[in-house]
């Protein structure tokens, strides 16, 4: 067995599918990997969390004792705005691992923003990459849909309770 030495210019930590390993192994971007339970309880975990904020502008706008509902609707409401933020960090974050990984060419940077290039990947890189875009990221990508469409039901009922009070 012989080990293929790549001549490629782009340096190692630009390749797609060793920033799609940095991305994976990362403390942030791993989160959208675990299993569903886990991915669950960390989203719940966060928009609890955004309470710490959205709270006390809620008690300011709302006064707990005299609107309860009001309150909880406008507190919930901000928090799932910063959940939200989050989940978009998430998304973005692998979308565009997910863009690098199917581009047959990818741009690089060789010493700094100013000299940019592009790699043209080797017919084996691109199916490597393509099948880990089909069985790894993709997956991640279409919870990560699937998850900002549920918090965009949970905006527009926020929206549609408030209104009807």
């Amino acid at each position: 067995m012989t080990r293929r030495i790549s001549t490629a210019p782009i340096p190692p930590e630009q390749r797609p599918f060793n920033e799609y390993q940095q991305l994976r192994t990362s403390y942030f971007f791993r989160w959208a990997t675990v299993e569903p339970r886990a991915y669950l309880g960390t989203i719940l975990c966060v928009w609890a969390g955004s309470w710490v904020v959205s709270g006390p502008v809620a008690a300011w706008s709302f006064p707990p004792v005299r609107m309860p509902v009001q309150f909880f609707i406008g507190g919930a409401g901000g928090a799932a705005i910063l959940l939200g933020l989050v989940l978009l960090r998430l998304y973005l974050g692998w979308s565009y691992i997910h863009t690098r990984l199917l581009s047959a060419s990818v741009h690089y940077e060789e010493t700094g923003w100013y000299d940019g290039s592009f790699w043209t990947k080797p017919p084996e890189d691109l199916a490597k990459d393509r099948l880990v875009v089909e069985y790894q990221v993709a997956p991640v990508m279409r919870r990560l849909h699937r998850t900002l469409a549920a918090l965009g039901l949970f905006y527009a009922l926020v929206a549609l309770l408030y209104w009807l009070l």
